[in-house]
């Protein structure tokens, strides 16, 4: 086992060079580092919240309101089906969470039921042939339907999960570099974002519901009898643009956002003023296509979060799919917007629960408490290592440092982010590494002392030692695994460094203190050991 072979001799200068590569962007300045060839690495560490500053917000989902929209929803559903049965209906509306209709005619109660049935709500996940409403009758001829409470609880899930990803894309498209986002509790965000100081500009971005819609402007209502309350059954009153202060639209939505595959700011080549520019997917450009061409001459409003953005008059079919959105914007305005666009849509709106920002100033600190307590730390280990060893201890030492190296090199390679804890982690696996040598040179020098000879008390102490150090560092790994999986923030710095190190611990270790002693055995054929 005590050998100078050829393949540990590359995997050992490969993986010194990879640390010494990798690790070296860290300690340079960024325009040296803008400056080196192009074949050399020059990714860096990020640096995690504590270490960087940056902004912390926590955000909770609002679930009421949510629900408050699917049962707006379920009412324009029944509205619109009773219509396309010819049944006529009244006192359609939400009443104690639920949505109850009056059937006017008490013959037509039976088909109104069964057809509901039919064709609202959506299937149930996880339930054969069951739906997310329940539709039944009531006294004096009304119809209930209601979300089941399994419904509502997927509901509610599922908004989370989207709520997540849009925030993540939102934040993605801002070129802030690994932001922590993720889901604390049942229905709230946090979200973690390294370096960005301004947590007002992240607000304004995650903040917005932006949801996109385009609606047709209902030209034969009376925008002032709506404002005082009497808007026509299936319209709704929105606040308007520069040019009526409120709009009255058709509640039920020509396009969706959903349906946009693009957005971007640009200017119109006509005034010069800032546009953001759309594109639909196929869906969407065929919806969007069929009804300009049979409104031609009537306005659509383009609403985004209940607001009118515009309402342009349709002077012709809009076919191609793409067009612009005018809304007296400025640059940065027109760039918010697009971004939102392309992010999505959030399912429900979110509010801030928590909001903190962490000064570059204590990240400096944290830094520099940090590198001094790696130092010292690095410093006690190798002085114990050599003042207990001797040559066998420099051997260890000079293992350590290349360990150092190589957890280095592999998160400045993946640009990982590092974190107080993550130091923290890197401290405890140089320990661990050192125990693994402490491990062997003990073995070794019991084999010594049974009478073996150096040769033999080399290769029985690294063969049986092995066995021990193989269990610890896999028990360590499967620590380091869950907490990587189950944990949240400094956990998981802490859990990604301790993993890392784990593997090239054991490498180090083993393979390159074994290159050593096999090179410095070849070299002086000692008789004795250093360490007996």
């Amino acid at each position: 086992m005590i050998s100078v072979s050829r393949w540990r001799i590359i995997a050992v200068a490969l993986a010194t060079i990879f640390g010494i590569l990798f690790t070296l962007p860290n300690l340079l300045p960024a325009n040296v580092r803008d400056g080196l060839p192009g074949f050399l690495p020059k990714k860096t560490l990020n640096l995690g919240l504590d270490l960087q500053g940056g902004s912390y917000l926590l955000y909770e989902v609002d679930i009421p309101a949510l629900r408050a929209e699917k049962l707006t929803n379920l009412v324009e559903d029944v509205r619109t089906n009773l219509r396309d049965k010819n049944i006529e209906f009244t006192g359609l509306g939400v009443v104690n969470g639920e949505v109850q209709v009056r059937i006017n005619d008490a013959t037509q109660v039976s088909d109104a039921a069964k057809a509901l049935r039919q064709t609202v709500g959506a299937p149930l996940a996880g339930v054969a042939g069951g739906r997310d409403v329940n539709v039944s009758t009531a006294d004096d001829q009304r119809i209930r339907i209601q979300f089941v409470p399994q419904a509502f609880d997927a509901e509610s899930a599922k908004a989370v999960d989207q709520s997540i990803e849009v925030v993540r894309r939102r934040i993605d498209q801002l070129g802030t570099k690994e932001p922590d986002i993720r889901r604390q509790g049942a229905d709230r965000i946090m979200i973690a974002a390294p370096g960005e100081s301004d947590p007002q500009k992240l607000q304004d971005i995650i903040g917005k519901t932006a949801k996109l819609t385009f609606q047709m402007v209902d030209e034969n209502a009376d925008p002032v009898a709506a404002q005082q309350g009497r808007v026509p059954p299936g319209d709704m009153l929105v606040p308007g643009d520069k040019i009526a202060p409120f709009y009255v639209v058709k509640r039920r939505a020509l396009v969706t956002g959903e349906m946009l595959t693009d957005a971007q700011a640009s200017f119109d080549s006509q005034t010069g003023q800032p546009v953001v520019s759309f594109r639909f997917n196929g869906q969407g450009a065929q919806k969007f296509g069929l009804a300009t061409s049979q409104n031609v001459g009537k306005r659509f409003a383009i609403i985004l979060d209940n607001k009118t953005v515009s309402a342009p008059v349709i002077n012709g079919p809009i076919t191609g799919g793409s067009g612009q959105i005018t809304g007296n914007f400025t640059v940065e305005g027109a760039n918010q917007f697009a971004v939102l666009l392309r992010a999505g849509a959030l399912p429900a709106p979110l509010k801030v629960i928590e909001q903190r920002t962490v000064g570059a100033e204590l990240g400096a600190d944290a830094i520099r408490a940090g590198t001094i307590s790696l130092a010292l730390g690095a410093g006690a280990i190798i002085i114990f290592i050599i003042l207990a060893y001797g040559l066998f201890g420099i051997f260890a030492a000079v293992a350590l440092i290349v360990n150092v190296l190589m957890i280095l090199g592999i998160m400045s390679g993946f640009q990982a982010t590092m974190t107080l804890p993550g130091i923290a982690g890197l401290i405890l696996t140089l320990a661990v590494a050192v125990d693994a040598n402490v491990l062997i040179y003990e073995r070794v020098r019991d084999e010594a002392h049974a009478g073996r000879t150096p040769i033999m008390a080399l290769e029985h102490g690294y063969s049986r030692a092995l066995v021990s150090i193989l269990d610890a560092n896999i028990t360590s790994a499967i620590s380091a695994v869950i907490m990587l999986y189950f944990g949240a923030g400094p956990i998981r710095g802490f859990a990604l460094t301790l993993l890392i190190g784990v593997i090239t611990s054991v490498f180090t270790a083993v393979v390159i203190t074994q290159l050593l002693i096999g090179w410095w055995f070849r070299a002086t054929k000692p008789k004795t050991l250093p360490i007996e």
